[in-house]
């Protein structure tokens, strides 16, 4: 049941986030989707440093802790590159697509856009989880929990952006409620699959905890921080960030 609603968190926050629709009006500030965005950034970048990556080298330990790590990471973000290649999708901030150049409506491809980006949280929590119920990892349960608390913040500002939009679209708040709840559903998904992978291969945990950080970096790096820099507030985008990055560092060393 630990495991179960450790999965489940994150798609918590998703889901009160996107709820945020019922009261606000068809259109976000701008200054605050660029701090919900920096905000983002910083507890996904603190989480793949505290919660995944240095968990990723202790495990293996001794002179040669990085390689686990480092290959882990570089085919997280591998992955990654290979998915927002592929798959049609509108940035959140700017607009600008990406992926194969289909006929899809904004909507659909703002859709994608999120469910994409939800993929390495849920793993990243999933994977966290894998360790911590395995014996000699180096993982606990609170340190798992730390994760998946801070994900499920950082994922209630996102919930509110990807609901928003949808509204200012046309869609009744309902309509943009639903959508920008299901976009969080991937999460569990891809956390318990990852979960019943990473705790049938023990020996490839250091490789999956440094693959789920990578993973979680290309979003940081592709996207949050380039649009949250990009025109006005951009000091605000930068202000949030240190909030976020703080927060996750504060619950994964407290909790953990």
């Amino acid at each position: 049941m630990a495991v179960f609603w450790g999965l489940m968190i994150p798609f918590a926050g998703t889901v009160l986030g996107a709820a945020m629709v019922f009261l606000m009006k068809r259109e976000m500030p701008a200054w605050v989707e660029k701090l919900l965005a920096g905000f983002a950034a910083g507890v996904m970048i603190a989480a793949s440093v505290w919660s995944l990556l240095i968990p990723s080298m202790e495990m293996t330990g001794g002179r040669w802790a990085f390689v686990p790590a480092s290959v882990g990471f570089l085919a997280g973000v591998a992955f990654l590159l290979i998915l927002d290649s592929l798959t049609p999708h509108l940035h959140v901030l700017s607009g600008n697509r990406e992926g194969l150049p289909l006929r899809i409506p904004p909507k659909v491809m703002l859709f994608f856009a999120v469910t994409l980006h939800n993929i390495p949280e849920g793993m990243a929590v999933g994977v966290a989880f894998a360790a911590a119920v395995s014996q000699g990892m180096n993982v606990t349960l609170a340190s798992a929990a730390a994760l998946s608390i801070g994900i499920a913040i950082q994922n209630f500002p996102e919930g509110a952006i990807v609901s928003m939009p949808f509204r200012s679209e046309g869609l009744s708040r309902r309509g943009a409620f639903a959508l920008g709840a299901l976009s969080g559903a991937v999460e569990p998904i891809a956390g318990f699959v990852t979960f019943l992978v990473t705790a049938s291969v023990l020996t490839a945990m250091p490789y999956l905890l440094a693959f789920a950080a990578g993973a979680m970096i290309y979003v940081v790096v592709e996207e949050l921080i380039p649009e949250s820099q990009v025109g006005e507030h951009s000091n605000i985008a930068t202000i949030g960030l240190a909030l976020g990055f703080a927060l996750m560092m504060v619950l994964d060393v407290a909790l953990g």
